[in-house]
This record gives C-alpha cells, sequence and structure tokens, in this order.
C-alpha cells in the first residue's frame, strides 16, 4: 500500500476564538476529517463502510497541543495507525504547519455491527476491510 500523505486543512475563520487562534475544539473535528480521508485514499471511504453495516465509534479521544494555529494556516494532518486487532482500531495524530509540530492527539476506536449493535471481527466478517486497515498499520508504523 502507498504511503498516506497525510490531510491538508486550512482553518475557517470561524473556527478561531477572540485571539484569532483555533479554538481547541476544531482539533478533534480535524482528527475525524483526517481520518475519513485516509479512508478515501485507501479506496475504502466511509460510506462504503456504513453500508457494509459496520460503525466505528470513536471510545476515546485526546489533544495536546504545543504551538498555535492561527486563521489563514495551513496544517497537515498525518493519522498514525498505533493499533490494529481486527476488533479495535488506535491513531495518533501529528498536526505540522510549516513542517513543525505544532498538536498531537490520539482516538481509540472500535467496529460493531448496524444491524446487532455487536462488537465484530473484521477478519471474520469483511476480509478485505481487515486487509487494508492492517496494511494501513503497517505502512504508517514504517517510519514511525
Amino acid at each position: 500500500m502507498e504511503k498516506y500523505p497525510g490531510y491538508l486543512r486550512k482553518p475557517f475563520y470561524y473556527e478561531t476564538d477572540k485571539m484569532g487562534i483555533i479554538h481547541h475544539s476544531n482539533y478533534i473535528r480535524w482528527f475525524e476529517e483526517a481520518r475519513v480521508d485516509a479512508l478515501t485514499f485507501m479506496d475504502y471511504p466511509f460510506e462504503k463502510i456504513e453500508a457494509e453495516g459496520i460503525m466505528i465509534p470513536v471510545l476515546g479521544v485526546s489533544c495536546n497541543y504545543k504551538e498555535m494555529v492561527r486563521f489563514g494556516d495551513e496544517v497537515l494532518i498525518k493519522p498514525i495507525v498505533t493499533k490494529y486487532t481486527g476488533t479495535r482500531l488506535d491513531f495518533d495524530y501529528a498536526v505540522y504547519h510549516d513542517e513543525k509540530l505544532v498538536t498531537t492527539g490520539s482516538s481509540q476506536h472500535c467496529f460493531m455491527s448496524y444491524e446487532t449493535n455487536r462488537l465484530i471481527q473484521l477478519r471474520k466478517t469483511h476480509p478485505k476491510l481487515h486487509e487494508l486497515f492492517l496494511a494501513y498499520y503497517e505502512t504508517t508504523n514504517k517510519d514511525n
């Protein structure tokens, strides 16, 4: 699998606070945008996953702010899979502005069936998607 280059994002004015700095709550949304973009990059968009009856709920999320991001800055968000078991999927995020690390974060997820609301094991229920996540995990952890 080709390595995912990351998600380029230019903040919108409405995402800023009174000081012109990106409000802290927006980073969590950016993490989600990067995850969804990575799925599209893998040619398995989120819509396809949902159409196959899979939901990927967020179990936890965290964010650490190292530098401020302001309106007009362009950031590159790199979602890195740190754990993949077939039932669980954990990400770390690195947000860069001008090649400088400005924010880090993480999120934890699981795979569930829309039909049963129960945990599923992708290896058994959706082997193609399992192989894609496994390849993404291996690709994002090569240089990290």
